[in-house]
């Protein structure tokens, strides 16, 4: 296990910072004056990601953490007094099957990972964000936490939750120094979202974006976030839906075939 990050002001934690948006999003908050913390399971893949970021000029600290681990999450959170920014961005889709003959684990796994684990994280630093005087809470959501299709309910459901534990948390904490922004991202094309989603099938991850000229990058997303969280502290984007172009809905894709 890594040396637990010492505390210091304009601290921005992500989770699953080891690809993707959370990597993206990483580069782009250090490049912004945050000390940047990166959290997943990968120790390699963050450690490489820290290295990075330091040889670039700014700030980062690699902490291994799996956020479904609730004692592991509260021993990470005693390392800070205070905490700028919180990324809830560690989540995932498996499988496409529908409600008939979906795997019952799979769905566990997903609320896991996107709902508990983000209730997790936010439970955890809510108090030293709040401490900061001028904390954020950052939920990365999808569309598909505002809209469903054929073959995604158990993603779809997983990230509904995360929707609505972001919408509730901003109705309980008004009135606190603290904002909660949720980002919600269409189709994005990174290296691992449906590789895995598909259980490592290339053929049927490719398949996702076949055809559609333009999908969505994690620099895409990184840029939204990154905008919404260095706004003025009195402005909260509550919800912010980007998707590409050729996309109108989640079941809805321009494609050239």
């Amino acid at each position: 296990m890594a040396t637990a990050p010492s505390a210091a002001s304009r601290i921005a934690v992500i989770t699953g910072a080891s690809s993707g948006i959370g990597a993206a999003t990483a580069r782009k908050l250090a490049a912004a004056g945050y000390r940047v913390v990166l959290t997943a399971r990968r120790e390699d893949r963050i450690e490489a990601l820290a290295k990075e970021i330091n040889e670039a000029g700014h700030q980062a600290t690699a902490y291994p953490l799996d956020v479904t681990d609730r004692a592991a999450v509260d021993e990470f959170a005693t390392a800070f007094k205070t905490v700028a920014v919180l990324v809830n961005n560690a989540g995932g889709a498996l499988g496409a099957d529908p409600v008939a003959t979906g795997d019952p684990a799979d769905w566990r796994t997903m609320y896991e990972t996107n709902v508990i684990g983000t209730l997790n994280l936010t439970q955890a630093l809510l108090p030293r964000l709040e401490a900061s005087g001028d904390g954020t809470v950052v939920v990365v959501s999808s569309t598909a936490g505002h809209g469903t299709y054929e073959g995604g309910a158990g993603y779809v459901a997983a990230k509904h939750g995360a929707h609505v534990l972001a919408e509730t948390l901003r109705l309980e904490i008004v009135g606190k120094p603290v904002r909660v922004i949720e980002i919600a991202p269409g189709m994005v094309k990174t290296d691992e979202f449906a590789l895995t989603r598909f259980g490592g099938d290339e053929e049927k991850a490719a398949k996702v974006y076949q055809g559609v000229a333009e999908p969505l990058t994690a620099d895409d997303v990184a840029d939204t976030i990154a905008w919404t969280v260095t706004r003025p502290s009195h402005v909260n984007i509550d919800l912010l839906v980007v998707r590409p172009r050729a996309q109108a809905s989640n079941s809805k894709v321009h494609r050239d075939l």
